[in-house]
């Protein structure tokens, strides 16, 4: 059923995993969508010819969400091209390479996590703030670990949960135009960047640690967002929703 016919949307990082899911679902359910890529543009075009077959709009678009004229320029394409913005999903971040404690992470690295992870979000929350219609829906993903509290995470997951803090005060802030502010934290999801120096014996006792026994799937999460952001999610705002097959 398209429960999105009509509807206007920017997905940030929606060239490969989670975001291309999401991309790719709400395209089905009848949304045009701008496809945000930072390098990979064939997989961005791939993501957007997807959509189209599916009887949908999208719009591959280029940008880095940690510079806000970049994010500017995203919601300029949306507007241009489709005259109006209903719906964001800020789903782009990047991860820790490798587990790393408190007490050794360097400058740099927590530079580089909190200017994509955190920066990036909040300039695509600000501009989503002045930019979004009336009634629309804005979607930012955080993280299980927040919640797990796992060490050798301890950045990574404070860029995370800042983000947790911006979606509750912002879906108090939107209140009065009608648009609500969840955000989606996924346990681990069985994606290439989740996959990336993993053995497979690790892959498999993370995926022990859900009571279902197997890691989490794109598919999984992006159909939170879409219940999220369609007509039935609109009674819930504010809201972390926890997508990690009971692991925490």
């Amino acid at each position: 059923m398209k429960t999105l016919t009509g509807k206007s949307c920017i997905v940030t990082g929606a060239s490969r995993g989670i975001g291309r899911a999401i991309a790719e679902r709400l395209g089905r359910d009848g949304a045009s969508v701008i496809v945000n890529y930072f390098q990979n543009a064939e997989a961005a075009h791939a993501v957007a010819s997807t959509i189209k077959a599916s009887g949908g709009c999208g719009v591959p678009v280029k940008g880095d969400v940690g510079k806000s004229e970049d994010v500017r320029r995203l919601f300029d394409a949306a507007a241009d091209r489709f005259g109006k913005i209903d719906i964001l999903v800020n789903n782009a971040g990047i991860a820790v390479a490798r587990k790393c404690p408190i007490a050794e992470v360097s400058d740099d690295v927590f530079d580089r996590l909190f200017a994509v992870n955190t920066r990036g979000v909040f300039s695509a929350l600000r501009e989503g703030a002045r930019r979004i219609a009336d009634h629309g829906r804005i979607i930012t993903l955080s993280s299980t670990v927040v919640s797990m509290a796992l060490p050798g995470y301890g950045i990574y997951a404070a860029t995370k949960a800042a983000v947790e803090v911006l979606t509750r005060i912002l879906s108090k802030e939107l209140g009065d135009r009608n648009i609500t502010v969840n955000a989606v934290a996924p346990g681990p999801v069985d994606t290439d960047l989740f996959n990336a120096g993993k053995t497979e014996a690790v892959k498999q006792q993370m995926a022990d640690m859900c009571p279902l026994h197997r890691l989490g799937r794109p598919e999984d999460i992006a159909n939170v967002v879409a219940f999220l952001v369609s007509d039935q999610g609109g009674w819930v705002n504010g809201q972390i929703v926890r997508a990690n097959g009971g692991m925490v």
